[in-house]
């Protein structure tokens, strides 16, 4: 149910025998009475024919009615037994399964009145994911995630290259360390740090990289602002960890260098 927000919602009661009146979204009440209080304000149809004529008695928190890359609408809400359709939605709120009571929702209205027909009962969860806007956009963001899971693979092996070089490059250093006594965890330390700051270089840079990109594209997202603090923090553990395991190897490699063979190595 769409919040409140000034005036009041239409009541039981409200049928042909009372005036037409008429709820209206946010975006509506700014578009068409900026600055001015649309309770009890009235509207109609292009010619403002006197049966068409409708007081708005409140106005209600905007909600997406459109696909899900749209601007939200203007919109307006007409009580049910004033409305000359005769077809309506049902939208019903559950905490069991939505697809197992579909059945007996559509028994119990048949129950209410034989004469009602049903159709297309469908769980809201199916519904958005059977539209084209989250297909497109569902499919989209496959292919991406693809691409980012292969980044992610190439920047783990790329690490892990530039930190083995590196360790190879500085076997004599690392054996001369550990001929004087330095203990294994030393050299641990050593290797990470030095990618410690390389991850940690790469990581700033992405962040700052993904805020700008999402800032761009943030018409492709739905409920989810550029400045996704916790997601931004999750791909940055994430990136963080991976980048960890893969010097990982090099450092054990490096803390496991016998220092008679490394000096002899030069």
């Amino acid at each position: 149910q769409a919040k409140l927000l000034r005036g009041r919602l239409f009541s039981d009661s409200t049928d042909n025998t009372k005036p037409k009146v008429v709820i209206i979204n946010k975006k509506l009440a700014d578009l068409y009475f900026p600055g001015q209080d649309p309770i009890g304000q009235r509207f109609g149809n292009n010619d403002l024919a006197p049966n068409s004529l409708k007081e708005i008695i409140g106005v209600v928190d905007n909600i997406r009615q459109g696909s899900l890359d749209s601007e939200t609408w203007p919109a307006a809400f007409y009580p049910i037994y004033q409305d000359e359709d005769h077809y309506f939605a049902l939208i019903v709120r559950t905490s069991q399964s939505p697809g197992s009571i579909l059945p007996t929702l559509v028994s119990t209205i048949n129950s209410i009145d034989p004469g009602i027909g049903t159709a297309d009962p469908i769980t809201m969860e199916d519904r958005m994911h059977q539209s084209p806007t989250a297909y497109l956009h569902r499919s989209s963001a496959w292919v991406v995630g693809g691409f980012a899971a292969l980044a992610l693979l190439l920047g783990v092996v790329g690490l892990y290259g530039v930190i083995a070089y590196s360790v190879s490059q500085r076997t004599r250093e690392i054996g001369v360390r550990m001929a004087l006594g330095a203990p294994r965890s030393s050299v641990y330390r050593l290797v990470l740090r030095e990618a410690g700051w390389l991850t940690a270089a790469g990581i700033i840079l992405g962040l700052v990289s993904s805020i700008a990109a999402a800032t761009v594209m943030r018409k492709l997202l739905f409920g989810t602002a550029a400045w996704d603090i916790p997601t931004l923090a999750a791909v940055a553990i994430v990136l963080g960890a991976s980048a960890m395991l893969a010097c990982y190897l090099p450092a054990r490699r490096a803390a496991g260098v016998n220092p008679v063979d490394a000096l002899r190595a030069d």
